[in-house]
Formats: C-alpha cells, sequence, structure tokens
C-alpha cells in the first residue's frame, strides 16, 4: 500500500510571485566572480535537478564535474575554434557585433559541467520513446533546467556554452562514446545582474510575445 499520498504543500500567491520573479531573473549568465561555491552547494544543485521528469523515470542524465586545468583548458580551445568558424559566418556589423559579444565564462566560472544523455538506459524500460527516442535528451534539458532555477534561487548563476564540437568534448572528457552530449554549462556567482537577456540588452535579438507563439486549434 502507497504512504506517500499525503496533502500537497500549498503555494500561496506570494509564492507564486516570488516564483515569476526567479524565473525572470534567471539569466544566461557569461559574466563570473570567481570566488568558489559553497561546500556542498554543486552536490545540493544536482540533487534538486535529479528531481527533474524524464521520460519513463529512465534518469538518463549523466554529469561530468570539469575540474582539472588541463580539461578546461581543452574546452576553452574547443570554444575559441568553434567561435572563430562562428565568427567567419556573419559580415559587417553582424560581425563587428558578434565580435564584441562575450559568449562564455569559462576562465572564470568556479564550477564547470558538461551534461550528457545515455541514449537508451536500461531504467525505465523503454516506457514513453518507443516512438519519440528523442525525449530522452529533452528529459536532461529538463534536469539542467531544474538546476538552473535551483541555483538562481540561491544567487548563483549558470551560462549555457552552446559554441562547442560535441565531438571533441566527449574526447576530450573521455566520456563513453555512446553518450549524447546535450550541454557544458559555467557555474559561478554572476559579477552583474539584470532581469533582461544580455543579447536583448545589446539589441543582438529581442524577446517575442508570447502571443505570437500561440495557436488554436
Amino acid at each position: 500500500m502507497r504512504t506517500d499520498m499525503g496533502a500537497p504543500p500549498v503555494f500561496d500567491q506570494g509564492f507564486r510571485a516570488t516564483l515569476e520573479d526567479l524565473i525572470v531573473w534567471r539569466r544566461d549568465v557569461r559574466r563570473f566572480r570567481t570566488d568558489p561555491l559553497p561546500d556542498g552547494a554543486m552536490e545540493r544543485l544536482l540533487r534538486l535537478a535529479c528531481l527533474a521528469p524524464s521520460v519513463g523515470l529512465s534518469e538518463p542524465w549523466r554529469f561530468v564535474l570539469v575540474e582539472s586545468a588541463e580539461k578546461r583548458r581543452l574546452i576553452a580551445a574547443n570554444f575559441e575554434d568553434a567561435n572563430a568558424e562562428a565568427l567567419s559566418s556573419y559580415t559587417g556589423d553582424n560581425a563587428s557585433l558578434y565580435a564584441s559579444l562575450k559568449l562564455e565564462g569559462i576562465r572564470e566560472a568556479p564550477v564547470q559541467l558538461a551534461a550528457f544523455a545515455e541514449p537508451d538506459p536500461e531504467k525505465g524500460r523503454t516506457v514513453g520513446r518507443r516512438t519519440m527516442p528523442e525525449t530522452v535528451a529533452y528529459s536532461v534539458v529538463s534536469a539542467m533546467h531544474t538546476l538552473w532555477l535551483a541555483a538562481r534561487a540561491e544567487g548563483i548563476g549558470m551560462g549555457w556554452v552552446s559554441i562547442l564540437d560535441p565531438v571533441r568534448v566527449a574526447r576530450d572528457l573521455e566520456v563513453p562514446p555512446h553518450w549524447q552530449f546535450i550541454g557544458y554549462f559555467c557555474v559561478g556567482y554572476p559579477l552583474e545582474e539584470a532581469s533582461t537577456p544580455e543579447l536583448e540588452r545589446v539589441k543582438w535579438e529581442r524577446r517575442s510575445d508570447p502571443a505570437t507563439v500561440v495557436i488554436r486549434r
């Protein structure tokens, strides 16, 4: 007999307003202080990340804490090469603006984390992923978003470094070759705070009105 079916917690209006503030102030951080996180902070955040929903309760996330100077050097070199290639695809004012953007915090962030997906986990016994195997990767993204919000609630920032060659990341971090690379994340205390995305502040892009992306049938 199940014994965990007690009354759920009540989230009042004050909590909901605070949650909205948390979501608004969750930023993709690029500029970090170098101060270390408190002992146990990253482990606590990862435990919360592992409470995220996953297809079939497969829990396909695999986390690599990148701590050695050599591994971080390899990731930084990967970024430099990928970023140079990206820059070459822009011309004119867009090239100048792109070159001025700070797109990673690899050199400053005290914690760096690579997230991978186990593409065909035994756990979950394929429930929910026979027709949509990509839900395994979606599950890891959900875990990282959970971690992102939990970190922001503690005043800790995260930045997603997507300008990387996934094959090189997997090779340099020496993970099983079948793991799927999801993202590389810098974690630490933000050097500055803002309620709007940096790319919006520098006029690279702007948020859309949610009404423009909702379709009713």
